[in-house]
């Protein structure tokens, strides 16, 4: 799907999209609004000091929802920080979000309900997390057959025409992040142990302020024939090829043929994090082409000319989104973050000795503050 809402065929990844009917089309452009409405939202709620941090995705809705249609319930997915719609999409409530960036929670949900892990702020981890994550299931995948017994993943797929799908894991990470050792490191055992995981990579153009052609002279997705698997490059603001490279990249890992890396290209319409200013180093000529190509006005031109959606749908969806936003910020003036000794106490399951020399240190450092 172009800029202007106009569907092309493709002589390979057609196909994994010929079932894609107008409802699926409308829950996807459904998801793409509610995440960006509630993604407004939370910045809006930073800017006013009821969030310690937000991570903005205006701009990516399209890459991540595309991707999160075509995983099965019971694939297991590692995100960074950035994918809001995924979250929303595997039935995170949006007051995990809210707690994590307020500073009330550590997790916010638990990863084995939804089958989504736990955000993380250390670049590249999860890229790391995910391959050990799916060296485990292809393991677990041995020994089921050793022993006669189906694997059905970790998770709560419940799902009769899923549960029977081998899960596989998914990495989430962006163009910056690729650029981390630990990235290098993943796939390399990745690679080596045709372990079944898709590296997922949103390319917004930008690692805070360093630009793409800065951090790459190749396009990300050409790094994968280093490691000896498959490379992919998509139009992240088109739901359907996200959703067509995608469905494609997983039949390749279900079917037993290693890693798939997917590059989807996209852009960063807001900040980096609300830490940032984006002004400081791109201008509104910079942006003048991707607010063009803002993945929710094509999908809305398509639905519109196809007859696929009127206008009772889209008002709909803006009262939903209204509602979703109303209870993010009912959540945020809510918050009640706990005694910081909450947080050292999770930091092992057990206690360690490094943990409570930084208790003392931190109690130490706050007793100064007091004696002032």
């Amino acid at each position: 799907m172009d800029e202007n809402g106009t569907v092309h065929e493709h002589p390979v990844f057609s196909a994994y999209v010929q079932d894609v009917d107008a409802s699926l089309l409308r829950d996807a452009y459904r998801l793409m609004y509610l995440t960006r409405r509630f993604d407004d939202e939370a910045t809006a709620l930073q800017r006013q000091g009821k969030l310690a941090l937000w991570v903005p995705s205006r701009g990516q809705e399209a890459a991540q929802v595309g991707s999160a249609f075509a995983f099965a319930p019971n694939d297991y997915i590692f995100p960074q920080y950035r994918e809001h719609a995924v979250a929303l999409h595997r039935g995170v409530d949006v007051r995990g979000l809210i707690e994590i960036f307020g500073g009330a929670a550590t997790a916010g949900w638990d990863p084995r309900k939804h089958n989504h892990h736990v955000l993380t702020k250390v670049l590249g981890a999860s890229t790391l997390h995910a391959v050990g994550y799916a060296m485990g299931l292809k393991l677990d995948a041995r020994i089921a057959e050793e022993t006669g017994q189906l694997q059905t993943g970790q998770g709560q797929a419940t799902d009769p025409a899923t549960d029977s799908v081998p899960p596989s894991v998914i990495s989430y990470f962006g163009d910056g992040t690729s650029t981390e050792g630990d990235v290098h490191e993943a796939m390399v055992f990745a690679a080596s142990f045709d372990a079944p995981v898709l590296f997922f990579v949103q390319n917004n153009r930008w690692a805070i302020s360093v630009p793409f052609d800065v951090q790459s002279r190749v396009p990300i997705s050409t790094r994968a024939a280093g490691y000896g698997f498959e490379g992919l490059r998509v139009d992240g603001n088109d739901v359907l090829g996200t959703l067509a490279v995608t469905r494609y990249a997983m039949e390749k890992i279900r079917k037993g043929e290693g890693p798939v890396l997917i590059e989807a290209e996209t852009y960063r319409l807001g900040a980096h994090t609300t830490a940032d200013d984006p002004t400081k180093y791109r201008t509104d000529e910079d942006l003048a082409g991707p607010l063009k190509a803002d993945p929710l006005i094509r999908m809305e031109k398509y639905l519109r000319e196809n007859s696929y959606a009127d206008d009772s749908f889209f008002e709909e969806i803006e009262s939903e989104g209204q509602k979703l936003a109303d209870y993010a910020r009912e959540v945020a003036l809510n918050l009640q973050a706990p005694d910081f000794d909450y947080f050292f106490d999770r930091a092992y399951a057990a206690p360690h000795a490094q943990v409570e020399q930084e208790r003392a240190e931190y109690r130490e450092y706050m007793a100064g503050f007091e004696e002032e």
